[in-house]
């Protein structure tokens, strides 16, 4: 049974900075791609920031390039989500997500995903 758990979340003042955390289980952690997706009612799942399964490589939305900062720790199974300079357009409910795609899959793409946790909120005040 595979299990995606995030925490951190809250609220925060506009500049203040958040730390996601998503603690995996059930997985070989390893061997999945992890991501973060946002989401705000009414609007479509925008990607955030995703790793790949060895931690070679990392990927950002373009919106959130240069504030926020992914990672990961096998020795945990967690995946991080470092959030500086917060703007109130980053409210949302985020979520962490797991892919076993390996190298080829395209981590943008929330339909790539088999797991997901089930979101935490981030609401930045004005």
């Amino acid at each position: 049974q595979v299990e995606l758990v995030e925490t951190g979340g809250g609220l925060v003042e506009a500049g203040g900075s958040l730390r996601l955390s998503c603690a995996a289980s059930g997985v070989t952690f390893n061997r999945y791609n992890m991501a973060w997706f946002r989401q705000t009612p009414g609007k479509e799942r925008e990607f955030v920031a995703a790793v790949r399964y060895n931690g070679g490589h990392t990927y950002y939305g373009d919106s959130v390039k240069g504030r926020f900062t992914i990672s990961r720790d096998s020795a945990k199974t967690t995946v991080f989500l470092q959030m500086n300079n917060l703007k109130p357009e980053d409210t949302a409910a985020y979520y962490c997500a797991a892919d076993r795609g390996g190298i080829l899959s395209t981590v943008r793409d929330p339909n790539t995903y088999e797991w997901w946790g089930q979101g935490t909120q981030v609401t930045v005040s004005s």
